[in-house]
């Protein structure tokens, strides 16, 4: 792990995305076709998903990056994921339009309702905050999840977190294990026993440090990405509960957060 001296973020040597024989089958769409495992990934545009898409890569799958513009105050984060699905190599990368503020409830998609601020990380409560968004990630596994069908492949990577997180209810193992119980019963390629989905968590026990180090490890620049809740002038607040838990993770690794810096330049 790094030392826990201070020091400014410097980005990792970069990671060719494909190997000389990928270049040779890349298509005029900008594809990849591989005799690869596929896998869906659940893509952001923040810290977690981005270590994930990395991870999904480093473990051998062609990757396909699925993000949502699902209602949400900003597009900052979607700016993100489409650069950091072209630096990763994902094989496609597909913005799903949905429209969760048509329910409001949550200060991610409700203008009415404001995002909270703190001073510290210890101000965060135990309580599930209002930038829960209600049933979210069960909507996104349900469009990964007819992704992979339609594509022939059995996993799907999403960036749930268990210890560094704001306490939603649907980034826990229990949620996980009971979904991919329930999608393994859904779907036509399940029955007829074409397809065993599994959804991977690489993320769900460990600390923002923990992932970073990984993200790190794998090439990962973390100033590609955006996780704030409530950007101002398009970068991060640093005070919202997602900017204090990401930049906690880089303090503790002895770093700068790199969406601080560039917000001060």
């Amino acid at each position: 792990m790094a030392s826990k001296s201070s020091g400014n973020y410097a980005p990792p040597a970069r990671k060719e995305c494909c190997n000389f024989l990928e270049l040779l089958m890349r298509t005029e769409g900008g594809q990849v076709t591989t005799n690869k495992p596929k896998a869906v990934v659940l893509l952001s545009g923040g810290l977690d998903s981005t270590t994930v898409l990395a991870i999904a890569r480093d473990e051998g799958y062609e990757t396909y990056a699925l993000s949502f513009r699902y209602g949400q105050r900003h597009t900052e984060e979607l700016e993100a994921a489409k650069k950091i699905a072209v630096e990763l190599g994902a094989a496609k990368h597909v913005i799903a339009d949905i429209n969760l503020a048509v329910f409001g409830g949550s200060a991610l998609t409700d203008d009415s309702l404001a995002v909270p601020h703190y001073e510290s990380v210890d101000d965060l409560g135990e309580e599930i905050p209002i930038t829960y968004v209600p049933a979210r990630n069960t909507v996104f596994l349900s469009f990964a999840l007819a992704w992979a069908e339609t594509l022939g492949s059995s996993d799907v990577f999403i960036g749930v977190n268990a210890l560094d997180y704001s306490g939603y209810p649907d980034c826990r193992p229990e949620y996980i294990e009971a979904y991919e119980r329930m999608a393994n019963l859904a779907t036509k390629a399940g029955v007829e026993g074409t397809q065993q989905l599994k959804i991977h968590t690489p993320l769900i026990q460990l600390t923002k440090a923990q992932t970073i180090q990984r993200g790190l490890e794998l090439g990962v620049d973390y100033s590609w990405t955006h996780s704030c809740y409530d950007p101002i002038d398009g970068h991060a607040c640093g005070t919202c509960d997602s900017c204090l838990l990401r930049g906690r993770g880089f303090v503790e690794l002895g770093l700068v957060d790199p969406s601080v810096t560039s917000a001060k330049a």
